[in-house]
């Protein structure tokens, strides 16, 4: 059995001399594919699959123009020849000479649907798209192609520093309409999350929600930071323009910061019931205490976050802030400051998992981070906003692709239950039950 190995590997050696005693057609044919062989599996699939391209093109035309100078009154083409052109193939356009044909009634040229298909320039964007976003650079975009053969590499374009530029700005570009074109009308939305990211200095607000069954969905962005009302206030609008329905009860998390809260009040009213982030809050504290004291005082905040009964975690929160008032002022002011809300998803009766999953903003922060990462290898940063934007829209939509349903997804239907009766109460309109809504 090894001998056969070695003879099989060796044949390809002595291959010109069992192809010198076949037809001059077929000669040709697998001596390329015996060059290729010499380079690697990968090569020699790629001139086989060019190989078939080829043919298939020109079956194509055959439909169309019947066999080679055969006579058919009833052909509706007539043969034209070759060109040159290219096809999609992987990070590359690949050079290649397709088969032509023309309509007999004079109408003009028959576009083959086989050529349409490998030249579908989508393919190449999106091969860019994906590689920029792991973070190969420009300049390296060559070293992340797969190995086709010497014959088939010199023969690529496409892969210039200039055009994957051009063709990631168009990618990213439509990333963005994509993002903020969403139709949000068909999701029902139990918890929305707006939290900011920074890129080069400057901040985009960005938005992503949280299904009933606990599906997250990224869904907008703005220039500007949270501590813009004005910005904030038009994102929250056009998530409300493209569907977003909060006639259920909405749970919003936020960091903390009291231009996002007016914001969600102005644009959801009563409907929104408002959680802030619990890390976000020991942060800020942590921040105004001596290094001696934080993490005295950070267990015991945490402590008070964590007490099963809210109304008994509220007191000793607050009993805390009067204890630091006399030698941190600061910190008390901190840790008073929006302190109600910090218990907001524990009054919902949302327990286990899901509790700890919404008592801060780590479901955005994860999907901020992923963006972030992104756009590491960026090294010049454009004056113009466009430029984060695109990038920002990007780095959701490639995270979104990494998504599973939150932790704790189980114990949504409890949630959407006291956000139903929470509306109820605000609107005096019954709300559909869970049950209801699946029908």
């Amino acid at each position: 059995m090894g001998r056969n190995v070695v003879d099989g590997v060796a044949g390809i050696g002595d291959m010109d001399q069992a192809v010198s005693r076949l037809p001059d057609e077929v000669q040709v044919a697998l001596t390329d594919i015996a060059e290729a062989a010499r380079e690697g599996l990968l090569a020699l699939s790629v001139t086989t699959g060019l190989a078939v391209l080829a043919e298939m093109m020109e079956t194509e035309r055959s439909v169309l123009c019947g066999p080679i100078h055969a006579k058919d009154p009833d052909r509706v083409a007539t043969r034209g020849g070759t060109t040159p052109t290219s096809v999609v193939l992987g990070g590359r356009r690949v050079s290649i000479r397709r088969p032509r044909a023309q309509r007999t009634d004079g109408s003009g040229e028959v576009e083959s649907e086989t050529f349409a298909v490998m030249n579908d320039s989508d393919l190449l964007g999106a091969v860019t798209m994906n590689r920029m976003l792991a973070g190969l650079a420009t300049r390296r975009y060559p070293a992340g192609n797969e190995p086709v053969g010497e014959k088939v590499e010199a023969s690529s374009s496409s892969m210039s520093k200039s055009s994957v530029s051009r063709r990631f700005v168009a990618g990213t570009r439509k990333a963005l309409d994509e993002l903020l074109g969403r139709d949000l009308s068909d999701l029902e939305v139990a918890v929305l999350m707006v939290d900011g990211v920074e890129f080069a200095g400057s901040c985009c607000v960005v938005a992503m929600v949280i299904t009933t069954d606990g599906t997250k969905v990224p869904v907008g962005l703005r220039q500007g930071d949270t501590e813009n009302g004005t910005v904030v206030k038009a994102l929250l609008a056009d998530l409300v323009e493209r569907g977003l329905d909060a006639s259920g009860g909405l749970l919003v998390v936020i960091d903390g910061a009291k231009a996002l809260r007016s914001a969600v009040k102005s644009v959801f009213g009563d409907l929104a019931v408002i959680a802030r982030c619990q890390l976000h809050k020991r942060r800020n504290v942590r921040d105004h205490l001596p290094k001696t004291e934080q993490a005295r005082i950070d267990a015991r905040l945490a402590a008070a976050f964590n007490h099963p009964d809210p109304d008994q975690g509220l007191a000793n929160a607050r009993t805390l802030a009067t204890e630091v008032e006399r030698s941190w002022p600061d910190a008390a002011s901190s840790i008073r400051e929006g302190l109600e809300e910090m218990f907001t998803v524990r009054r919902l009766g949302v327990e286990g998992t899901l509790l700890r999953t919404l008592m801060s903003t780590n479901p955005i922060e994860s999907m901020i981070s992923i963006a972030r990462d992104t756009s590491g290898n960026v090294k010049r940063w454009r004056d113009d906003g466009d430029m984060r934007r695109r990038w920002c829209a990007a780095g959701m939509l490639a995270a979104e692709k990494q998504f599973r349903r939150v932790k704790g997804y189980r114990q949504m239907p409890a949630l959407v239950t006291q956000l139903r009766h929470h509306a109820e109460t605000v609107t005096g309109i019954r709300q559909p039950e869970n049950n209801e809504l699946a029908a």
